[in-house]
């Protein structure tokens, strides 16, 4: 049981870990808002985003994404798009030390733009159903659900974390210039995904035709 838990936790911490669109919006939201409260929204909704991910790949649901490999293409192109929109939006936000960008993040746009860097993200989905779907067919009954729960604890308590690291960052960076340095190496790293992404998506269309 122990092992399985550890393992689990293991795994979606290092799969979590390196920057990425979520991380980077959480962060910021966490960072934008008045009070840790009001960038919960972004948090409980990138957490529940994740759940139902690894939920699906443990149950095996999502791997019909990699049986057919024209609807894997067509993700990663959705996800190219999204991708370069985030990367130019990052890249032209600007930390703000009024309440008016604050205002703009409303608890419904919140959600919504967290469930699309969630949701919307190829790269993610797929370590997702590779990494976690794939690890967790070596459990059967408990096992796998006590592999499958330390996966979803990782990202709701890593989520809550992050929230927390941009509001202290936030309070430290009055200037907001720490914040703008962040979001110039983000929306690089993004461009950079998606730049990876599209090269991906042309060498599988090429392996087609």
């Amino acid at each position: 049981m122990w092992e399985a838990i550890a393992h689990g936790f293991a795994l979606a911490l290092g799969l979590i870990l390196p920057l990425g669109v979520q991380n980077v919006f959480v962060f910021n939201q966490g960072a934008l808002q008045p009070t840790l409260w009001r960038a919960l929204p972004v948090v409980i909704t990138a957490a529940l985003c994740d759940t139902a991910l690894i939920l699906l790949a443990v149950l095996g649901v999502s791997l019909v994404v990699l049986t057919f490999a024209w609807l894997k293409m067509i993700l990663f192109a959705i996800g190219v798009c999204f991708l370069a929109y985030m990367g130019f939006m990052t890249w032209r936000s600007r930390p703000a030390v009024d309440k008016e960008a604050a205002e703009r993040f409303t608890p419904k746009r919140q959600i919504m733009f967290a469930a699309s860097v969630s949701l919307l993200n190829p790269h993610a989905i797929l370590d997702t159903i590779g990494v976690i779907g794939t690890s967790s067919l070596q459990y059967t009954g408990t096992l796998k659900w006590a592999f499958s729960l330390s996966c979803i604890l990782v990202s709701w308590l890593w989520f809550l974390a992050l929230a927390i690291a941009g509001r202290t960052a936030g309070k430290l960076d009055i200037s907001g210039r720490l914040l703008r340095g962040l979001n110039i190496v983000s929306a690089l790293i993004i461009w950079a995904i998606a730049l990876y992404m599209a090269i991906s998506l042309i060498r599988d269309f090429q392996s087609l035709s």
